[in-house]
């Protein structure tokens, strides 16, 4: 869904990029709070940074868009007066704009989200406005976590990242749309992600206990000490609202347990086998028949368990991506969202546009590129090699 550009007068036409000193803020929203960094255009990392710790509400309508602005506002007045003063005027100095605004008023905002995809409706609907009206920001740029992790990660070239944590998704782009894979939640998928490798310990930690092939005493031992006797176990996951979270807790157990048991082992081969198949499905195929595959990054917390995971993942990766570059991301998200801010506010954001995966309000004002789609679990390039490939819109 496309919704309608705010009113012209926070319009920026097409060729009126910011100057070099002008202000940007990038955003991370996600279940541990909001993150939120202030940077200029033509500077290479943060000017400063501030948390907020409390994550922003869901409800029946999606994330609560005046929740998240009664987090932002403030902290972004916050980080624009802890900016020195000799850097305030030397961004009045050399950062003067075509069309006459401040150099140090916020040029560009770039919002990454979790569920901004599915839940992000009236952040789209009622952000842009908010914020052009509050801190007179000339242009928006609200995206799916997954993509502020791949600018952080790769920046604006093609490629993929497999961002693992709780979850696991793996998403890719040719620059000229993207395609994702996985991502679904610890019911649906997410498989090899920090939920489903602890939910494994636990099952084979079960069997153990019941005698069952497939058991680990090993992991039976870890359950003991980290939940207490097995047969209470159901009853202090099953209430839980957090189980994935509880689940994932195990992960680490499992990686610990690789070395001297082959069951946990086994667990993590078969992890990395999930998570170098998301990877193959999205990353861009080479652009000539005979061309290196393109950059993998790997990002978030899943892949601080090392070798225990690395090795095996490598291995993969270079089974099913022979010519791909495996590399450690860079930057994390609130890294991509300041990245994004800048492209934007310099006329230079080249990663794809979609609706709900990366929302920009005034496209059409700013003569930007139109909408792409998104794919699923289809490499591009490569035909039908891959499966079938659909349409997304969340």
């Amino acid at each position: 869904m496309t919704y309608a550009a705010p009113a012209a007068t926070h319009a920026v036409q097409a060729g009126d990029p910011a100057g070099s000193g002008a202000y940007v803020l990038g955003v991370d929203s996600g279940g541990s709070g909001l993150r939120v960094a202030l940077g200029r255009v033509g500077e290479p990392g943060p000017l400063a940074t501030t948390v907020c710790a409390e994550p922003v509400r869901t409800g029946p309508g999606g994330i609560d868009a005046g929740h998240l602005l009664d987090q932002l506002l403030p902290a972004a007045r916050e980080l624009l007066e802890r900016v020195p003063a000799e850097a305030r005027s030397d961004a009045r100095a050399g950062g003067s704009r075509a069309d006459g605004a401040s150099a140090y008023e916020v040029a560009a905002v770039a919002i990454g989200a979790a569920g901004m995809a599915t839940l992000g409706e009236r952040l789209r609907a009622e952000l842009p406005g908010a914020l052009a009206d509050a801190l007179g920001v000339r242009r928006v740029a609200l995206a799916a976590d997954a993509v502020t992790a791949y600018a952080g990660a790769v920046g604006q070239r093609p490629g993929a990242v497999v961002a693992g944590g709780t979850g696991m998704i793996a998403l890719g782009t040719d620059l000229k749309e993207w395609h994702r894979a996985d991502g679904w939640g610890h019911l649906l998928g997410d498989s090899g992600g920090g939920a489903w490798i602890g939910r494994a310990g636990l099952d084979a930690a079960m069997r153990a206990h019941d005698g069952r092939r497939g058991g680990s005493a090993a992991l039976l031992d870890r359950l003991r000490a980290v939940f207490g006797p097995a047969q209470t176990l159901p009853g202090l996951l099953y209430p839980r609202s957090d189980r994935p979270a509880v689940l994932a807790s195990f992960a680490p157990e499992v990686a610990a347990c690789a070395g001297a048991d082959p069951v946990a082992a086994g667990i993590l081969r078969q992890a990395a086998s999930h998570i170098a198949e998301a990877a193959a499905a999205v990353c861009p195929a080479p652009a000539e028949p005979d061309g290196e595959d393109g950059e993998v990054a790997l990002t978030g917390g899943l892949f601080r368990m090392g070798e225990p995971l690395i090795a095996p993942l490598r291995e993969e990766l270079a089974r099913l991506l022979p010519g791909a570059r495996v590399t450690t991301a860079t930057g994390d998200p609130l890294t991509g969202a300041l990245r994004i801010a800048r492209a934007l506010a310099a006329g230079d954001l080249r990663l794809p546009r979609h609706p709900t995966m990366l929302f920009m309000p005034l496209e059409q004002e700013t003569g930007q590129r139109g909408e792409t789609a998104v794919h699923d679990g289809h490499r591009p390039g490569d035909g039908e090699k891959h499966g079938r490939e659909n349409r997304l819109n969340s």
